[in-house]
């Protein structure tokens, strides 16, 4: 399940290819090194940008499998040209009801970005459980954490985090999401369930020339707030046109918090 447009996931793409971990991305490619052919499983692949990010990095002969509920978003990411010699394999499927047929077939690696935070505790355990049980490897970046960071300051940037940390956990269409514990919650599991770690932090960093980056995500965030409600409309609203001043004025920076995760079955193939 993606539930995002196209657009936005171009605006944002670049921003988490900058912030992937690179020791978390190098975990990845040692423990798939040799590999051929490499398998792999997209979960929410959006318009493919977790291919785009991670295939340079693997050995050729990848078989690539990218699921999600979006046919136009498939569409856009089966067309993905890839450097290296891959197949490619787009396939509709709804997570939350089919998430076993996701990952039935031989599969080295499963993958997935910015998705753990919107999902719930039970279809995260349920998720732990059906990857252990079939000894799969998983890298799963940029998974919100619940900071931002801005600058300037202003009065009401605690109660707009929180706001929209409130609107994080709520449903996404898997239940009531973790959100910013979705990654705790996370490592804990594959830990009890035998699985080696190896985490990072994924920060999205925008410095004044994202400008379209910046004045998105503020967007987002006062309509997350309006939605919660623990802000009056007129001190959300009075909250963003100060920081639309300040991205118009070259003076605003952002710094969102994300983790990215490689959990290892203690054997692989």
């Amino acid at each position: 399940m993606s539930g995002f447009s196209a657009e936005w996931l171009a605006l944002r793409e670049p921003h988490d290819l900058r912030a992937r971990n690179p020791v978390v991305l190098d975990a990845v490619t040692t423990a798939l090194e040799g590999l051929s052919p490499l398998r792999i499983v997209d979960l929410a692949c959006g318009t493919g940008s977790t291919m785009r990010a991670l295939g340079p990095y693997l050995p050729a002969g990848q078989s690539w499998k990218l699921i999600d509920n979006d046919l136009g978003l498939l569409a856009r990411a089966k067309a993905t040209p890839l450097a290296t010699s891959a197949t490619v394999t787009a396939v509709l499927l709804d997570l939350n009801r089919d998430l076993e047929a996701a990952l039935d077939g031989p599969v080295d690696l499963v993958a997935t970005s910015a998705l753990l935070d919107l999902v719930a505790e039970a279809w995260l355990d349920r998720f732990a459980v059906e990857i252990a049980v079939r000894g799969i490897p998983l890298y799963a970046a940029l998974s919100y954490d619940g900071r931002i960071g801005f600058t300037p300051s202003d009065p009401l940037d605690a109660a707009i985090t929180a706001a929209v940390n409130a609107h994080q956990r709520t449903d996404k269409g898997f239940g009531p999401a973790l959100g910013p514990a979705a990654t705790p919650f996370a490592l804990a599991r594959f830990k009890a369930l035998g699985y080696t770690i190896v985490h990072g932090l994924s920060d999205w960093v925008m410095g004044p020339g994202d400008h379209d980056m910046q004045t998105e995500l503020l967007a987002g965030w006062a309509s997350a707030a309006h939605e919660i409600g623990t802000l009056s409309r007129a001190d959300t609203n009075a909250w963003l046109a100060r920081r639309r001043k300040s991205v118009a004025a070259g003076q605003s920076s952002l710094q969102v918090g994300h983790v990215d995760f490689f959990a290892a079955p203690r054997t692989t193939r």
